[in-house]
């Protein structure tokens, strides 16, 4: 009975919220005309309605732990489901500035809609002249004030495991020169599930680190911080 209702709960999820997703979507295209805070409205909209169907149709309930700094800053965050990415503008109360895998920007529809509302794509394969690129789009986007949002890891980790910081994380904080907030997450046991399950996920925001710290210090001290929720290995 309990995997029957999971699967109805998944089922439902996935019809509500991916239908509300292509109506914003339809509002997203429309809006790429139009001044940037109709945008910011549409990519807050979406977030907000995927943060209602988790609440109220998967019973996925998100506890944050500590508190965020109150000034613009980069955040990394652990990635472990597409939950913490579409999340970002609800949990942290506004317009970010997303760092995202170029592919996605090919997307018809939503990459127009996505470098619209701000989205520095990042080309992986590119090497070095993907570090220059994401940082000068940095750069010239942080006198805006918004929040900066990077998945150190380059891509989703599955809850446990550790992944690599990629090097365009210093070269992203060290240009832009803001406060780094590492932050753990542990989405993927209940997200990541077929079904997915209902349960308690966690943001556990980290000690804020201070610009211009070595990049030794600031690599160690954000890795150990978003992986934080790991499950402690068995005896």
């Amino acid at each position: 009975m309990g995997a029957m209702i999971a699967w109805l709960r998944t089922a439902a999820f996935l019809v509500l919220f991916y239908g509300g997703s292509f109506l914003l979507l339809f509002l997203g295209a429309c809006a790429v005309p139009l001044p940037r805070r109709v945008m910011f409205w549409v990519a807050r909209s979406w977030s907000w309605w995927h943060r209602q169907c988790c609440r109220f149709v998967l019973g996925v309930r998100i506890r944050i732990e500590g508190a965020l700094p109150g000034e613009q800053a980069l955040y990394a965050i652990k990635h472990e489901s597409f939950l913490e990415a579409i999340d970002a503008p609800t949990f942290l109360s506004g317009a970010v500035i997303p760092f995202a895998k170029e592919e996605l920007m090919h997307i018809p529809l939503w990459g127009k809609a996505a470098r619209r509302y701000g989205v520095i794509g990042v080309a992986r394969t590119e090497g070095s002249k993907a570090v220059r690129h994401i940082t000068k789009a940095a750069r010239e986007a942080k006198p805006e004030g918004r929040d900066f949002v990077i998945f150190p890891e380059g891509t989703r980790i599955p809850h446990g495991d550790t992944g690599k910081l990629q090097s365009g994380l210093y070269a992203i904080y060290k240009i832009l020169g803001l406060p780094l907030v590492p932050v753990a997450v542990d989405s993927g046991p209940l997200y990541q599930a077929r079904p997915m399950r209902s349960g308690t996920m966690t943001y556990r925001i980290g000690e804020t680190l201070p610009p211009g710290l070595p990049r030794a210090e600031m690599e160690a001290r954000v890795f150990a911080a978003i992986n934080a929720l790991n499950d402690p290995p068995a005896e």
